[in-house]
């Protein structure tokens, strides 16, 4: 079965988007962000909420077409539609039985894009497998919470670590079941 990996950059206050989902402070460039980008390169599927997905239209991102061209889509939503959405976009409602089917069918372990509320969700029902943090040299004070309101309360094992000249810190973490 596969593994969800919930991939995601974070301040150091635990912020995936500072007030009013601004993300300007988080490191752009760079060794570790080139690593990242290069991780991604081995999901073949990726899961998001509403949220996350049209937080890409203010980067270019047309309605209906992929944020990463080489993953399947799964978008979480109950009233994101599309007119035209490419094949490899699809909306889905939330819940359990279809994170477990997605889990069970795809062929590589699948990329969990941002969205502190959905990854909230999906750690309160013990969905998440393992977290990479691309750890910030920021404090933002405020905004988008890592795990949105979730109150479930986890162990971490940390696999490994690494530190770039800029800063930035790529942390992975298995979630102990």
């Amino acid at each position: 079965m596969s593994r969800i990996i919930y991939y995601v950059a974070s301040s150091l206050d635990g912020f995936i988007a500072g007030p009013n989902d601004d993300v300007s402070k988080f490191v752009f460039l760079g060794a570790g962000v080139e690593k990242y980008q290069a991780d991604l390169a081995a999901f073949k599927t990726v899961i998001m909420g509403r949220k996350t997905y049209e937080f890409g239209y203010q980067f270019g991102l047309q309605p209906g077409q992929p944020a990463y061209p080489h993953m399947e889509h799964f978008i979480f939503s109950d009233s994101l539609k599309f007119d035209n959405a490419a094949d490899s976009v699809h909306v889905v409602e939330r819940s359990v039985e279809q994170v477990n089917d997605l889990k069970e069918k795809a062929s590589t372990d699948i990329y969990l894009c941002g969205g502190g509320q959905f990854a909230g969700w999906l750690l309160d029902h013990g969905l998440v497998d393992q977290l990479k943090l691309k750890l910030n040299p920021i404090v933002l004070g405020g905004g988008v919470p890592l795990f949105g309101e979730a109150k479930t309360q986890v162990q971490l094992i940390l696999n490994g670590s690494e530190v770039f000249e800029d800063g930035l810190q790529i942390l992975d973490y298995n979630v102990k079941k």
